[in-house]
């Protein structure tokens, strides 16, 4: 396969191969990836359990003393270059925790041991690591992510190229934000390790329930080859009746209908309500699955999933606990009735074993019954914006902002000062840009996707005022600025 330069004109490549890349994830599409090398006896098991690693940094104009003209660099650059300053001291850690899942997954094997790990590492990060020169975590991952002899340990999930949050992203730039970091993966690690990724890590864990921007949202992951979507438990409904899912440790399929009626889905591995960093710290999915059984699934007896995400190198747990519990759990669980296993992974066996995608049950986004009980799809948009305000009237806890990992942070209302320069970007891009056919090859388009794909991170929103606030607002005014002069 040929191999695409990680960087072009100083910037990531992140855009200008869309064809290549969609060439090579469509010829891998029914291909198992972790079957053929999965050591698991998936008939005689009785659960599993599976953790995944989210990593981030965001990248921000402090590279210089005056916010107009600074560099962009890593926060990871900036905690670093200053350790004196509140939790900065542990940015030696975070570059530990980065690289240490390529040096743990070699030992483990080589002890002949069955470790698994998820990975999900923002695009932002990626570029802030490379610019850094911190090539040791490159050189672990990749020889983790790409060696035969250790790849069925690692699973690489997508996510938006610039941990941007779905709900409050407009869509055309979530897309470009999805396909960017399928890009930039591709090129750090070979198109034959892109063809391997099949799940998708929301940032922030956040799940659209707008009808039309969760739409918009699916379509984008199954345009782009995704074949799973990580959820969080209480952002899902079942559509009979609006209640969470039952059986949660198994996988569902999301469904998801439009206005206009049009329909799509993708598979749902739900991931649990509970503390993160500390569950996945102390292995905390390996005991509960430890206490289950085999569950019946289209009239076939199969093992449940429990399945958990957190930050990988954020909070005392994780940078101190999740070593010694990885391996610890790791050294229990290879060869036993109760193994780690990957979601793919999972899901291979369970489509061998006889399980078609269509016999999984079915989950819609929060809140969604109560539309559908009184809008019917195809009616359009005009009458969904109606029945929303309607039930907004009736109920003030009814809401269309989507669902993430703390249900008590709107990622829309009280960001006016950082949505409005946001918006702004989004239009004049989809306007100068987008609208007019440039081609992502064009190192312009590349440059002013590059400044609002920054802009757009999560950090941005969650911190809602002071410096990030000013942070973000800056990145934004960047990349307005090069719309307007280069287009």
């Amino acid at each position: 396969m040929s191999q695409l330069p990680e960087y072009v004109d100083g910037l990531p490549n992140i855009c200008g191969s869309e064809s290549l890349v969609e060439e090579t994830l469509r010829a891998a599409r029914n291909q198992p990836v972790f079957l053929p090398e999965s050591r698991i006896d998936f008939g005689h098991i009785r659960a599993a359990c599976a953790i995944a690693l989210h990593m981030h940094q965001p990248l921000i104009p402090a590279g210089g003393g005056d916010l107009a003209t600074a560099a962009i660099i890593s926060n990871l650059k900036y905690m670093m270059d200053n350790q004196g300053i509140g939790d900065n001291h542990n940015a030696p850690v975070f570059h530990w925790c980065y690289k240490r899942i390529g040096e743990f997954i070699p030992q483990l094997i080589h002890e002949g041991k069955e470790p698994r790990v998820m990975l999900e590492y923002s695009g932002t990060l990626f570029h802030g690591l490379r610019a850094m020169g911190l090539n040791d975590v490159f050189d672990a991952l990749k020889n983790a992510t790409c060696n035969p002899g250790y790849r069925r340990a690692v699973e690489w999930l997508g996510c938006p190229w610039g941990h941007a949050v779905a709900p409050s992203t407009p869509t055309q730039d979530f897309r470009l934000h999805v396909k960017a970091w399928q890009h930039h993966f591709a090129a750090i690690f070979g198109l034959e390790a892109l063809a391997r990724v099949r799940g998708f890590s929301p940032s922030e864990m956040a799940l659209p329930n707008h009808p039309d921007i969760a739409y918009a949202y699916i379509k984008t992951l199954v345009d782009c080859g995704y074949q799973w979507l990580l959820v969080q438990e209480h952002t899902v409904e079942r559509p009979e009746n609006g209640w969470g899912p039952e059986k949660k440790h198994l996988p569902h399929r999301l469904v998801c209908t439009n206005s206009k009626g049009e329909t799509v889905s993708i598979i749902a591995i739900v991931k649990t309500q509970g503390s993160d960093t500390k569950l996945v710290a102390q292995m905390q999915p390996y005991y509960e699955a430890k206490g289950l059984s085999r569950w019946e699934l289209a009239g076939k007896s199969v093992p449940p999933l429990v399945t958990q995400i957190a930050d990988g190198e954020n909070g005392g747990v994780m940078m101190n606990e999740f070593p010694g519990m990885f391996f610890q759990v790791t050294h229990e669980a290879s060869g036993a009735d109760v193994p780690m296993m990957n979601a793919t992974e999972y899901l291979e066996h369970l489509f061998a074993a006889g399980v078609k995608e269509a016999d999984l049950p079915t989950l819609q986004p929060l809140l969604q019954k109560r539309i559908w009980d009184r809008f019917k799809p195809g009616d359009g948009p005009e009458k969904l914006e109606k029945v929303i305000a309607e039930l907004k009237k009736e109920d003030g806890r009814f809401h269309m902002e989507g669902g993430s990992w703390t249900n008590d942070i709107s990622w829309v209302r009280g960001y006016d000062n950082v949505l409005g320069p946001m918006e702004k970007a989004s239009s004049l891009f989809y306007e100068k840009v987008l609208k007019l056919g440039v081609p992502s090859s064009n190192p312009r388009y590349r440059n002013a996707l590059f400044h609002l794909m920054c802009s757009q991170t999560s950090c941005y929103r969650y911190w809602g005022q002071g410096l990030w606030t000013d942070y973000g607002r800056e990145i934004c005014r960047r990349a307005s600025a090069i719309v307007e002069t280069d287009f």
